[in-house]
C-alpha cells in the first residue's frame, strides 16, 4: 500500500499505476493514456522549453519509503529538497550564464521543477535522507519505531 501522495502543479491527486490488458483496451484506458499519459511526438516541438517534470518512483519497505527520482544532467547544487508540514519539495533550478544573442539556434534549456509530497503520519522526519548519484535523486524516509511492521511470530499454546 503505497501511502505518500503526489501532488502536481495544478493541484490535483496523481492516478496510480494499475495492471491494463493489453490485447484489449478499453475506452476508459485509452481516455485515461489521453488524460494522464505523455502526449505524442507529432504534437511536440524539436527542442525542450524546460526540464519535463521528472518521473519517481516510489517503494515502501518495513521500516522506509525511498523516493528514486530521475534527473539526469543536473547537478547536487541544482537541487532544494524541503520540507514544510509534512509536505516535502523537491526542486530544481538551472540558469544559464551565457548571452540569449550569442547563438544562432539555440535548443538548450535552462528552466525549473518542483514535485511536492505529502507524507504520512509515519515517517520521522527528523530521520530523511537524500543523496544524488548517477543522474538519480535518492531520498530514503525512515518510518516511526510504532509504525514499522512486526515480523510474525508463533504463539505457544500451554
Amino acid at each position: 500500500m503505497n501511502n505518500l501522495i503526489t501532488i502536481p502543479r495544478n493541484g490535483s491527486l496523481t492516478k496510480t499505476t494499475k495492471k491494463r490488458n493489453t490485447n484489449f483496451p478499453s475506452i476508459m484506458n485509452l481516455f485515461d493514456d489521453l488524460m494522464y499519459g505523455d502526449f505524442p511526438a507529432v504534437f511536440s516541438s524539436n527542442y525542450s522549453d524546460g526540464i519535463s517534470m521528472p518521473k519517481v518512483n516510489i517503494r515502501e519497505f518495513t521500516d522506509s519509503f525511498h523516493i528514486d527520482m530521475a534527473v539526469p544532467g543536473l547537478k547536487k547544487s541544482n537541487f532544494e529538497v524541503n520540507l514544510d508540514n509534512s509536505t516535502l519539495s523537491i526542486s530544481a533550478k538551472t540558469e544559464s550564464s551565457e548571452s540569449e544573442n550569442e547563438y544562432t539556434r539555440r535548443e538548450f534549456s535552462y528552466s525549473s521543477f518542483n514535485r511536492n509530497f505529502i507524507l504520512p503520519e509515519t515517517i520521522d522526519e527528523s530521520k530523511i535522507d537524500a543523496k544524488y548519484e548517477d543522474g538519480i535523486l535518492k531520498i530514503v524516509m525512515p518510518k516511526k519505531d510504532e509504525a514499522k511492521e512486526k515480523t510474525s511470530r508463533i504463539i505457544n499454546i500451554t
